[in-house]
C-alpha cells in the first residue's frame, strides 16, 4: 500500500500512479473478457462452439476423453441413473457404464467377483461376494446396478448389486 491513501484518496487511486487516469470498467475486466457473461464472443466456459470447433476438440482429445464423453452421453440417456461421481456415502443408487476389468479376489477366505464398473465421470468397483464367476459380466460388457453405495480403501464400492446386462455395443437398444 502506497503512503497516499488517506482521508478524500480513494484505495484504487492509491494503487495507481500519480496523474494516471482511473481505469474504466472495461479496462479492468481486461481484453479476455470483454464482453459480460451472456453476450456473444463469451466462449470462456462450456464445450466448444461451431461445427469446426467441435471437430478440431474431436480430433485432438485422446481415446480415453472420447470414450468417456460417450459413456457420459448413454449413461445420461439411462432413465433414472445417478453419474457416479455424484453418488453419496450409503446412498441408494442406479448407476450405468462400462466394465472395465473383472477379477476374482478372494475377500477374506471367500471368493469374491469384482469389477470396475466406469460411466464417464468415475470409476466405481462393484463386488459380488461368494461368486467365482458370473454369466455375462465382462470387461467392455454395459450394465446397469443398483444397490447401496459404500467406501472400500479409498474407492466406491456396491456389494451384491442388483443388476441388468445391456446389449454389446452402442445404446441400451
Amino acid at each position: 500500500m502506497s503512503g497516499r491513501a488517506g482521508p478524500g484518496v480513494p484505495e484504487a487511486a492509491a494503487d495507481r500512479p500519480r496523474g494516471a487516469p482511473a481505469a474504466c470498467a472495461a479496462c479492468r475486466r481486461g481484453p479476455w473478457n470483454r464482453y459480460p457473461s451472456g453476450m456473444s464472443g463469451d466462449n470462456s466456459s462450456g464445450p466448444p462452439q461451431g461445427r469446426f470447433r467441435r471437430m478440431l476438440s474431436r480430433l485432438t482429445s485422446s481415446t480415453e476423453e472420447l470414450e468417456a464423453e460417450e459413456l457420459r452421453q448413454e449413461s445420461a440417456a439411462e432413465s433414472g441413473c445417478t453419474p457416479i461421481a455424484s453418488c453419496g456415502d450409503r446412498q441408494l443408487v442406479t448407476v450405468a457404464g462400462t466394465l472395465r476389468t473383472v477379477t476374482l479376489r478372494p475377500r477374506a477366505g471367500v471368493p469374491a467377483l469384482e469389477a470396475e464398473l466406469f460411466d464417464g465421470t468415475e470409476a466405481l468397483d462393484v463386488v459380488w461376494l461368494g461368486r467365482r464367476s458370473i454369466a455375462g459380466i465382462e470387461p467392455g460388457r454395459r450394465l446397469v446396478a443398483s444397490g447401496r453405495i459404500g467406501h472400500a480403501r479409498g474407492r466406491r464400492v456396491l456389494f451384491n448389486p442388483r443388476y441388468e446386462l445391456r446389449p454389446v455395443g452402442h445404446g441400451s437398444e
